[in-house]
């Protein structure tokens, strides 16, 4: 259970929560010839309720913090209310507002969020009496998982590899009982995973699939794929030194996916979840795969490579391969694949794909729910002539520079045959800002969406 939230005080003090249209109006009965010494006050204070600005009303005897007003967004999303907790001072408070959910809990929990394992960090401790309307098996849930995703994406490389990534996956298992599997190194190749095998191959760490399932076969299949490429040099088509400054974070997919698997094993949702990520490290040495080399894919394709920077497709192909065998319900894979959708839609925003409008629309509209919105991109299939193979089937990189997001979209649709509601997140997994509640660094970017559709479509009724 996140550490700021708490079962009571008898020291909490009261916020009150008031758009800035409220406040104006509040503001204005308080006006006349003497104003009201709340309103001289937040004058003095430079207050205006905007959203996260907070004014303490100090007690008129002891001069210490007697009650908070804030500012909240019409839209009262998680983020404003981790802005609140960010501009109080230290100790306990509990909200006025009876209505105040979940947003409002995980807001809270997530200002408290810093990645502290190499550098001690000053922490002020503002706790809040759990929000009556808060689900706390729910709130506790999302909350680890958005950690776990976090703490994976900012470890850097040297301290998280495929091994590593596998025994955070290993953990995540144990404690939700789970089973669980590894295909590691040659075994890649015995049990056909070709290009999962050819991409990580080059790297002292080996490279490996991991194999996560849990739940009662007898309910709906749903299967979560996730891009682990630890570190990603971009192979002999090598990346400059200011391209690989975040690669790091290129198994950001994989993270959210095992942080969303967490949440759905702690809710107990009623599905059978299975959970394949692909762990690679994308290095250089005397044998790495090379421009011009054609890979046959699990699937039986063949695989022109034509830059070996783009491998997360690579390896996801395979893993998407074996996932559609099964025909799950729903199949969804995560990825930080490209740098045209960032460019297209900004960090915020993942590009989602969907071969199942419903499917798409669900995702949507669970998305803007949660203040985690998506956007659909087009699987337009008039694009799929730039990723003609010349010597292949198919090529890992377009021929012409339009596109890009799109075509590595359409690249790992050829890899889902079976399966009708497929999903691809391709996102950024970063913040490149400090914000309430979501500091510099790792973001689980759609985690809380997923999960929203997910417990929609398969909760318990």
């Amino acid at each position: 259970m996140p550490v700021t939230l708490i079962a009571k005080s008898t020291t909490a003090i009261p916020v009150e929560t008031l758009t800035a249209k409220a406040w104006e109006s509040r503001r204005a009965k308080e006006k006349g010839p003497v104003a009201g010494p709340i309103a001289n006050w937040a004058e003095a204070q430079g207050f205006k309720a905007r959203a996260g600005q907070v004014l303490v009303l100090p007690d008129s005897r002891t001069g210490k913090p007697a009650r908070v007003l804030a500012g909240i967004g019409e839209a009262a999303d998680l983020w404003s209310w981790a802005a609140i907790a960010g501009a109080l001072p230290a100790g306990d408070y509990k909200l006025t507002d009876t209505k105040a959910g979940d947003a409002a809990a995980l807001g809270w929990a997530l200002n408290a969020y810093r990645f502290d394992r190499y550098k001690k960090i000053d922490r002020k401790t503002v706790r809040l009496v759990w929000p009556a309307k808060a689900n706390m098996q729910r709130v506790t849930a999302l909350h680890d998982a958005i950690v776990l995703a976090r703490d994976l994406i900012n470890t850097p490389a040297g301290d998280m590899g495929p091994a590593e990534l596998a025994e955070a996956a290993r953990g995540v298992a144990l404690v939700g009982g789970a089973e669980f599997s590894t295909v590691i190194g040659d075994e890649l190749l015995e049990q056909n995973y070709p290009m999962i095998h050819a991409v990580g191959r080059a790297s002292a760490r080996l490279p490996r699939l991991i194999d996560l399932r849990w739940g009662n076969p007898k309910h709906p299949k749903l299967t979560l794929v996730g891009k682990g490429v630890c570190f990603d040099s971009g192979g002999l088509d090598l990346k400059p030194s200011a391209g690989m400054l975040l690669m790091k974070k290129d198994m950001g997919g994989a993270a959210v996916m095992l942080g969303l698997a967490t949440a759905i094993m702690a809710m107990k949702l009623p599905v059978r979840l299975r959970l394949l990520i692909a762990a690679v490290e994308n290095s250089v040495s005397g044998n790495a795969f090379r421009p011009g080399d054609v890979l046959t894919s699990r699937k039986g394709l063949t695989v022109e490579i034509g830059n070996t920077d783009a491998e997360g497709r690579l390896v996801l192909g395979d893993a998407l391969a074996e996932a559609d065998a099964e025909k799950p319900d729903w199949l969804i894979d995560a990825a930080t694949l490209t740098g045209a959708a960032r460019v297209a839609i900004g960090p915020d925003l993942p590009a989602l794909y969907a071969t199942d409008d419903a499917m798409a629309q669900a995702l949507l509209d669970a998305g803007l729910a949660v203040a985690d919105p998506l956007w659909r991109m087009p699987l337009h299939a008039g694009y799929r002539e730039y990723i003609e193979g010349k010597v292949a089937d198919i090529s890992n990189s377009g021929d012409t520079p339009f596109a890009g997001s799109i075509t590595a979209a359409l690249f790992l649709k050829e890899f889902v045959a079976r399966t009708k509601s497929y999903a691809h997140l391709d996102m950024f997994a970063w913040n490149p800002k400090a914000r309430p509640g979501r500091p510099l660094g790792a973001e689980a970017t759609g985690l809380r969406a997923l999960y929203a559709a997910i417990e929609k479509r398969y909760g318990k009724k």
